[in-house]
């Protein structure tokens, strides 16, 4: 029961920091400063490269040096794989990222609310990922390479970031005419696939014992992709600005304290 628990509650930190930042909406009038979205992204950035390092890749290696495999094998293989997996997402969803009018993915007639939060949930699917492939390490190790707190930590660090995303979805969607709690609904519905694919790769894992270094690995190329592909881009948008660097770089810096005191 104890173990039941503390997946149940790994899993939903982060919908609630998603839920949390999508209220955003009942809080704020007009839209969010550039300055402002540029900061959060770029913090967003920041977590998400040190969580891949410090939660997904180096339990990864460690895993399978004490199994007495190649220690780097699983890391680069699984690594590999995620960034092709959201490559290929990226290519098949229609969806739209903000600060742009030209939808990316296969042609679609969805609206453009439709296409923002599939933007959005496409950055959700890689972190939902890692936090339940971490409870599976954390349940399958028995704390020996993964312990409770490094699981906590990760949903914690998953969890701030999302904070930011969820208003940095909900915003926008009220700034084109939606009412604030459809707004809110929708930036919500976008962190929903968190917990849904936590829960579908605590299932995979525990079926398939030995691949738990590559779906690791796999979560931080996926997580890896979204901060090159969509959220540094967006953090560099417009005029020139060193707001977003700035932002990365607080953002790492909070999730190594997070990973490497808790741990």
């Amino acid at each position: 029961m104890n173990d039941i628990l503390q997946i149940i509650t790994g899993i939903g930190i982060p919908l609630l920091g998603t839920t949390l930042g999508a209220a955003a909406v009942f809080f704020m009038k007009g839209d969010m400063r550039p300055g402002v979205q540029k900061l959060l992204l770029g913090f967003a950035s920041g977590v998400m490269i040190a969580a891949s390092v410090w939660s997904l890749l180096i339990p990864a290696i460690d895993m399978e040096e004490k199994a007495g495999g190649i220690a780097w094998l699983p890391a680069v293989t699984g690594f590999l794989f995620g960034i092709a997996f959201l490559l290929l997402l990226d290519s098949v969803v229609p969806h739209l990222h903000l600060n742009s009018d030209k939808p990316e993915g296969k042609p679609s007639k969805l609206g453009r609310t439709a296409m923002l939060v599939f933007a959005v949930t496409l950055h959700n699917i890689p972190e939902g990922m890692a936090v339940g492939v971490v409870l599976a390490g954390m349940l399958k190790s028995n704390g020996a390479v993964i312990t409770v707190a490094d699981a906590f930590a990760l949903a914690i660090g998953i969890a701030i970031q999302n904070f930011p995303e969820g208003a940095i979805i909900s915003m926008p969607l009220m700034s084109s005419g939606l009412s604030k709690g459809r707004a809110f609904y929708y930036g919500f519905l976008s962190g929903v696939v968190e917990p849904i694919g936590a829960i579908i790769t605590i299932l995979l894992t525990s079926l398939v014992t030995p691949i738990l270094p590559y779906i690791l690995s796999f979560a931080a190329g996926a997580m890896i992709y979204v901060v090159v592909e969509e959220l540094i881009p967006e953090a560099q948008t417009g005029e020139h600005s060193n707001i977003g660097t700035i932002g990365v770089a607080i953002g790492f810096a909070l999730m190594m304290v997070l990973d490497v005191a808790l741990g």
